[in-house]
């Protein structure tokens, strides 16, 4: 269910930072490098320099994250206790872009740096975290391989039928994100998705911290 709920997070974030923060994707790097690659060739509407610098951010937490799950100190006693200082600072960087966002005049908008870089930095460090969780079923962010091997696995492409209503749920739940967050965004506020994304982020560190998780 965190895994589950973080997937949904991705698709709420990518939503936001796509369509309000100068079409550039905080979580997915897949497209974004794409992206990288177009604004670079010239394409109109796309920036190089955001793509380069949610990719710098998302990298960064990466890193973070392989720290945090490495530290000798956070595997004593309570197995856990890695997985919630991860969650904590994931949160603390979501906060910290929608106090950017909400500081952000619309006359600024067009160059979000401080709000894309902490939002990348969350999606580098859950992504990397969600890895070392190792629950290949149901992953948080690219779901090129899931769907893959989902028909793969169907009786329809021959196979033994992929049994498991999990592998489903991280698709529907990046998609259930990113259009909740997409509407809310144009239709409402940009500060409310990113309101939002940090509630998950706060829910899903409860949990961790709470003990109502089991770690692997």
């Amino acid at each position: 269910m965190l895994l589950v709920a973080l997937a949904g997070l991705t698709g709420l974030v990518d939503a936001t930072s796509f369509l309000g923060l100068g079409r550039v994707f905080v979580a997915n790097m897949t497209g974004n490098v794409v992206l990288l690659a177009f604004a670079l060739a010239g394409a109109p509407g796309l920036s190089a320099d955001l793509s380069a610098l949610a990719l710098a951010g998302f990298l960064t937490g990466a890193v973070l994250a392989g720290r945090i799950g490495r530290a000798p100190a956070l595997h004593r006693g309570r197995r856990a206790r890695w997985l919630t200082v991860a969650l904590a600072i994931q949160t603390g960087l979501i906060i910290a872009a929608l106090i950017a966002a909400s500081l952000t005049g619309e006359t600024r908008a067009d160059r979000p740096y401080a709000i894309i870089v902490p939002l990348a930095a969350a999606m580098g460090l859950q992504h990397a975290t969600a890895r070392r969780v190792a629950v290949p079923e149901v992953p948080t962010n690219v779901l090129t391989t899931t769907l893959t091997g989902v028909v793969v696995d169907s009786r329809l492409a021959g196979g033994p039928g992929f049994h498991g209503p999990r592998r489903l749920a991280a698709p529907m739940a990046m998609f259930t994100g990113a259009l909740v967050g997409g509407a809310l965004l144009l239709h409402v506020d940009r500060i409310v998705p990113l309101a939002l994304a940090a509630a998950i982020a706060a829910g899903c560190l409860t949990a961790a911290a709470t003990g109502r998780l089991t770690a692997p």
